[in-house]
C-alpha cells in the first residue's frame, strides 16, 4: 500500500484491535503514536516491539474524553513531526444494561468516549490537515451502530452516529483533499470474544456467513487500506467487515 503522508495517531492502541492496528501500519512505513489512557506499560511493550521489527514509533498518554488533553496531544504530535498526516479514531468503551435499568450518566458517559471524542478528534486533525490539503480519517465503529442491540442503547447510539458524522466531517473535508471513513467491524476475537464459552461461540459463528469470528489483523488491513492511497477515491463509507452477519 502507498502512503503520501508520514505519521498516524491511533487511539486506544494500548491493547486488542487498537494494538494491532498500530502494529500493522508501522509494518507499512508510518510512524505510529500509540496513544494510551492507563496502560503505559502496554504501550511501551508495543513501541518495542515495533522499533524491533524495523518500525518507528512513539508513545502519547492522554485520555480522548479529555477535549484538552486531545487537543493538546494533537498539538505535540504536530509540534514533533510538523504535521498530523493519518488519524485512527478506536478508542471506546462499553457499559452495557437493558435501556429500562440504564441511568442518563451511563448513556452519557459511553457517548462522551466513543463518539465526542471522536468528534473532537476529527475536528482537531482537520484542521491541521487543511493547512497541507492532504489527510485521512479513519473511525472505528461497529455492526452493533448499524443493528441495535438489546442492553446496548447507549453503545449502538453512540457508533450509529459515528457513522453519520463521519459523513459529514468526509463532506467538509472533501474540498481540501481529505478522506473520512469509517468501520464497523462484527465479532473479532479480542479478550472480550475469549471469555464467551464454547457454545456461545458456536451461537454467534452460526449467523456468520464466513463462518468464524474476524481477527484484529482483518480491522487493521482494512484501516491501512482506508487511509492509504489505495483507496484515494473512496470517502463518506462505512466498511463493513463482519464476515456477511450484516450486509
Amino acid at each position: 500500500m502507498k502512503f503520501t503522508g508520514k505519521n498516524v495517531l491511533v487511539t486506544g492502541a494500548a491493547s486488542g484491535i487498537g494494538k494491532q492496528i498500530a502494529i500493522t501500519l508501522a509494518s507499512k512505513g508510518l510512524k505510529v503514536w500509540i496513544n494510551y489512557r492507563s496502560r503505559p506499560q502496554e504501550a511501551d511493550l508495543i513501541k518495542n516491539e515495533i522499533e524491533e521489527n524495523g518500525g518507528v514509533a512513539a508513545v502519547i498518554g492522554f485520555d480522548v474524553a479529555d477535549e484538552v488533553a486531545f487537543v493538546d496531544g494533537i498539538k505535540t504530535i504536530i509540534q514533533s513531526d510538523g504535521e498530523l498526516s493519518y488519524l485512527v479514531n478506536n478508542a471506546g468503551i462499553t457499559n452495557d444494561k437493558l435501556a429500562i435499568r440504564m441511568k442518563t450518566e451511563d448513556f452519557e458517559s459511553v457517548i462522551k468516549v466513543n463518539l465526542t471524542s471522536a468528534f473532537v478528534g476529527c475536528r482537531e486533525a482537520l484542521k491541521a490537515m487543511n493547512k497541507k490539503r492532504f489527510g485521512s480519517i479513519v473511525n472505528i465503529s461497529s455492526i452493533i451502530g448499524e443493528t441495535g442491540n438489546v442492553g446496548q442503547v447507549n453503545y449502538s447510539a453512540s457508533k450509529g452516529g459515528l457513522i453519520a458524522m463521519t459523513k459529514s466531517f468526509a463532506l467538509e473535508g472533501s474540498a481540501r483533499g481529505i478522506r473520512c471513513n469509517a468501520i464497523t467491524p462484527g465479532f473479532i476475537e479480542t479478550e472480550m470474544t475469549q471469555q464467551l464459552n464454547d457454545d456461545m461461540k458456536k451461537s454467534y459463528t452460526d449467523k456468520i456467513p464466513l463462518k468464524r469470528f474476524g481477527t484484529p489483523e482483518d480491522i487493521a488491513q482494512s484501516v491501512a487500506f482506508l487511509l492509504s492511497d489505495n483507496s484515494s477515491y473512496i470517502t463518506g463509507v462505512a466498511l463493513k467487515v463482519n464476515g456477511g452477519m450484516y450486509m
